[in-house]
């Protein structure tokens, strides 16, 4: 991207709104309470003919620095530090306020661009506050709806009068002309069943669990700076906000979520939103890490969380947070290891490691476990594999009898990864009970490492050759 903007302002002036416009999806979660953004949240912004990177930010407040609202002025600050050019959002609705005077003075000492901007310009009796934004200073306001789309090649102008054309339409470089020769595959080589894992690819990972599980504070160790806003507060992150950063030259997109209650304390619509972009971020991800409170572990809650990613078809990893306030290490990892077993027999196997976001203890042997499921859940194993595997355990513990005919199963094969599923060709597939089914999950688990991720068996009713044809007489 050629440049980067910052949208700030008092809250509830439409700041959210105006970023979903601008990067085409309903991103930021919006409502009509005041102060719903909290963390900066990056995109990628498209207006006409202009592409480049906006971050919307908390809206701007007068208060210490050491209380919630003062922690989200800092954020704010720092997205502004960052961009090249600031969106003044001001409510020609509402009309200016002394928040909206202060914080015109802290944009022109910062001494970078800064675009005027008057929203709610289409609703009647606005004219007197788009009037007003001239006392503050800093040019002719742009007047907007960012809720309908209105004035937006006004405010295209007016950004790139603000940066310049070279910044706003920079030069497309040079591509040196190279002679590309494309090499014949070799006749007679059959494609591997059984792909190499791609150390490089970049990552998807999704960071859940209950609320002040210490999620944010463990991305932020990640980072190595205040990222994202934390604090002894339950329930600060809102929005699912996604970062990226490098690990051992992998690119790590991580997406921190919004914790999650029980569904029958989640009344306001607005923790509703949350919940729903926190699912939103599990099915994107490729890996989720569930964060316990390594203090209060194994609540009925941290248990649903994990069904529910274990359902959606995710490779999970559980770590175990807070583990500097644990007094006896190794008796508390014993019976954390024998609780997992236990409760989670869906993901039998499935990785835990003890961590400490505010030291950062255990975040190496973290990401590595995250790589390791990610691995496996990628995993394809040949047909020739499973099915002399499926000949071996029916010959170990053959299928039931089921009113006086034993059920065959004659043919299995991988149809899918991401997460493992096979399909079995047998005979009467209703009939086959699910002990039996997870007796094959367990033996698959064994038998070709596929630890702690779901596996999925579809059964199929083998297909009858002479099905259809009369017998002649």
């Amino acid at each position: 991207m050629s440049f980067t903007v910052a949208i700030v302002g008092r809250p509830n002036v439409g700041k959210s709104t105006l970023f979903n416009r601008l990067v085409g999806k309903k991103l930021a979660l919006v409502d009509d309470t005041p102060g719903v953004t909290r963390d900066r949240r990056p995109g990628e912004a498209k207006l006409v003919d202009l592409r480049f990177r906006i971050i919307d930010t908390a809206g701007l407040e007068v208060a210490a620095p050491d209380t919630l609202e003062g922690r989200m002025r800092a954020q704010t600050e720092a997205a502004i530090d960052e961009a090249d050019l600031s969106l003044f959002i001001v409510d020609a609705k509402m009309g200016l306020t002394p928040i909206d005077a202060m914080l015109a003075e802290m944009l022109r000492k910062k001494g970078k661009p800064v675009v005027l901007v008057a929203n709610k310009s289409e609703a009647r009796g606005s004219d007197a506050g788009f009037y007003d934004a001239f006392t503050l200073g800093l040019g002719e306001p742009c007047p907007i709806s960012a809720e309908h789309g209105e004035g937006m090649l006004d405010l295209r102008d007016a950004i790139v009068a603000a940066i310049g054309e070279e910044r706003a339409f920079p030069e497309p470089e040079d591509v040196a002309e190279t002679d590309i020769v494309l090499q014949p595959a070799p006749e007679g080589e059959e494609e591997d069943e059984e792909p190499v894992y791609d150390e490089t690819k970049p990552l998807r990972v999704a960071i859940v669990g209950r609320p002040n599980a210490g999620k944010s504070t463990l991305i932020n160790r990640f980072l190595g700076e205040d990222r994202l806003l934390t604090g002894p507060e339950a329930g600060i992150t809102r929005d699912s906000i996604s970062v990226e950063w490098d690990w051992r030259g992998r690119t790590i997109k991580m997406f921190d979520t919004a914790g999650m209650r029980r569904k029958a304390k989640v009344i306001e619509k607005l923790e509703k939103l949350s919940v729903a972009d926190t699912l939103r971020a599990i099915r994107f991800a490729e890996t989720v890490v569930i964060v316990f409170d390594a203090t209060i572990p194994f609540e009925k809650q941290d248990l649903q969380i994990a069904d529910l990613v274990l359902r959606e078809g995710r490779a999970a990893v559980l770590a175990f947070n807070k583990w500097d306030l644990v007094d006896e290490p190794q008796a508390v990892l014993a019976d954390l290891r024998e609780k997992t077993e236990r409760l989670l027999p869906q993901a039998r196997g499935i990785r835990a490691v003890p961590i400490s976001g505010q030291t950062g203890y255990g975040l190496e042997k973290l990401m590595q476990n995250i790589i390791d499921t990610d691995r496996v859940w990628n995993k394809r194993v040949s047909t020739a594999k499973l099915n002399r595997w499926l000949d071996g355990v029916q010959i170990q513990h053959p299928p039931p009898a089921v009113s006086g005919r034993r059920l065959k199963l004659k043919y299995m094969t991988q149809v899918k990864a991401r997460p493992p599923a096979f399909m079995i060709s047998c005979t009467r597939p209703d009939a086959l009970p699910e002990s039996y089914i997870r007796y094959l999950t367990n033996g698959l688990r064994t038998d070709f490492d596929m630890p702690g991720v779901p596996i999925r068996i579809h059964l199929r009713a083998s297909e009858n050759p002479f099905e259809g044809k009369r017998k002649k007489r």
